[in-house]
């Protein structure tokens, strides 16, 4: 390829950007072959209308040598009208492996996102270090991890996963506050196949070992599954119009103006839910009959599914949502469970977001398993989560709430500002059955000996029912600010998000906490 002479102002222009139309095109072939687009096509995928400038392009090349720079392509550009950081590596140059020029670049990017206090978005597809430069390319992680958790909890981080990520490199995606991988080409792992199999024998496949459904059902390391690349970038574009710009701006703030059917399905809100205690229900349908536009995005919605997280808005105030799910296990709590809820909380927590958190929880899953899956150490980081957090909290329990899952779900005692329950709810250290076996089991023993044992059970229940479990009991001890009718649960949300408004009034300009892995 012929290049004009880059000692003229016009001919080096035009030589830089013949180089870098004929590198895209080189990685266009490269990529399409896989089904892949190319780090700049996703890139521009990313920013409003393709709109983006590339910093540091030819760091690392040469427009006389008439060389693109490096396996990393980075710069910022605006998402829903916002400025964003973001890099996305290039496959296509040397397998997209990291050497010092590729973390110069990144370290570099994730720098200007901390000074600007913008968000900053990462899209791996690397083969990892650059075997070349040896301990000069293991370092530059090193220094990618120390950026990375400078960040942390200052400005949103996000990881978008498409192609492999492995060794060393995915601790870095594991130190953001959200990964998202697709379900095809996604793949994370420390130790590839052939070491696994070299070391312990194990014959392992690439989705098997590190595919996105391993990490979305079984390890929790990402939090969404996506069918394509389009796709999960569109979910991370949707996902930031949630977040606040950094730690020290209010959370977004959007115009709300009231429609026929949100209304309707606030009012409509006590159908969605059994009065039965032990019938299943989606808590999801509640959450979005009671948010505006009913449009919730859910985070890590396979893994845990005992619990649902998420970002919705509520009078176009941006919130967490944090619920039981009876559809998954009764909605227990488990080691799962407790640290996907906890995490969750903190980085609501770390930016600001207000937490709504619905209630319908029997208790933390029993059993010899999780007691040796450490529920005691584990189910204590959604203490620590709620106790520590400072941002509005409004809770609701909507059906039953029983023993120390009752205390962490948001209650008052450990921390939330407001705390409501509908008229049927159950707040107790057990349900009913189960309490009323204990305390009166020499009364049942009798009623079992002379014939009278259903009779006397069903009576010694409801009786404890009417003594002990109903909410009035919670809302004259304090325990509660009132009980509510399902139909009125979307307004006083609001208004209890009205009222606390101006409780987050920490010093400006400070972290409150990072949001590391829990």
């Amino acid at each position: 390829m012929s290049t004009p002479s880059p000692l003229t102002r016009d001919g080096f222009i035009q030589a830089q950007d013949a180089i870098a139309q004929a590198a895209e095109e080189k990685a266009a072939q490269r990529q399409h072959a896989k089904k892949k687009l190319t780090a700049r096509e996703r890139l521009s995928l990313f920013f409003d209308d393709g709109v983006w400038h590339e910093v540091g392009q030819f760091i690392g090349g040469s427009v006389r040598a008439g060389r693109i720079g490096s396996a990393v392509a980075a710069g910022y550009g605006r998402v829903q009208g916002r400025m964003v950081a973001a890099y996305a590596q290039d496959f296509s140059v040397l397998g997209g492996t990291l050497g010092k020029v590729e973390g110069d670049k990144i370290v570099d990017l994730i720098d200007r996102g901390i000074r600007m206090r913008i968000p900053i978005v990462g899209i791996q597809d690397s083969g990892g270090a650059r075997i070349q430069e040896g301990v000069v390319a293991l370092a530059q992680y090193g220094r990618i991890f120390k950026k990375t958790c400078e960040a942390s909890g200052l400005v949103p981080q996000i990881s978008i996963i498409l192609g492999p990520c492995a060794g060393g490199a995915v601790y870095q995606p594991a130190l953001t506050d959200f990964i998202v991988m697709t379900r095809e080409n996604s793949h994370m792992f420390v130790t590839g196949p052939d070491v696994v199999a070299a070391t312990t024998g194990e014959k392992v496949t690439l989705d098997e070992l590190g595919g996105a459904a391993i990490h979305n059902f079984q390890s929790g390391v990402a939090h969404h599954m996506a069918d394509t690349e389009e796709e999960a970038i569109d979910y991370v574009r949707s996902l930031l119009d949630y977040l606040p710009s950094s730690c020290e701006v209010a959370p977004p703030k959007y115009e709300y103006i009231a429609n026929p059917e949100d209304e309707a399905a606030a009012r409509g809100v006590a159908e969605l839910v059994p009065t039965s205690v032990r019938q299943p229900y989606d808590v999801r349908d509640v959450v979005r009959s009671l948010v505006d536009h009913g449009e919730y995005v859910e985070i890590q919605d396979l893994f845990a599914p005992n619990v649902t997280i998420g970002f919705a808005c509520v009078d176009g105030q941006s919130v967490g949502i944090v619920a039981n799910q009876p559809m998954n296990d009764a909605g227990t709590l488990d080691v799962d469970a407790s640290e996907k809820a906890a995490r969750f909380v903190r980085f609501c927590d770390a930016f600001g977001l207000p937490i709504v958190t619905f209630v319908d929880v029997p208790g933390y899953r029993p059993g010899t398993e999780q007691e040796q899956a450490g529920i005691i150490r584990r189910g204590a980081k959604v203490i620590v989560a709620y106790a520590n957090a400072t941002v509005p909290m409004v809770t609701v329990i909507l059906r039953k709430a029983y023993g120390g899952a009752y205390i962490v779900m948001g209650s008052k005692s450990i921390g939330a500002d407001l705390a409501f329950a509908w008229p049927d709810a159950q707040i107790a250290v057990m349900g009913a059955e189960g309490a009323a076996s204990i305390m009166y089991r020499r009364e049942l023993a009798g009623a079992r000996e002379n014939g009278t044992f259903e009779e006397t059970k069903a009576r010694l229940v409801a009786q404890y029912e009417e003594e002990t479990v109903n909410p009035e009991v919670s809302v004259s001890s304090g325990q509660l600010d009132g009980i509510i009718a399902p139909a009125d649960t979307r307004q006083t949300i609001i208004d209890s998000l009205h009222l606390l408004a101006s409780k987050d009034q920490r010093a400006p300009h400070v972290k409150r906490h990072d949001n590391g892995p829990l």
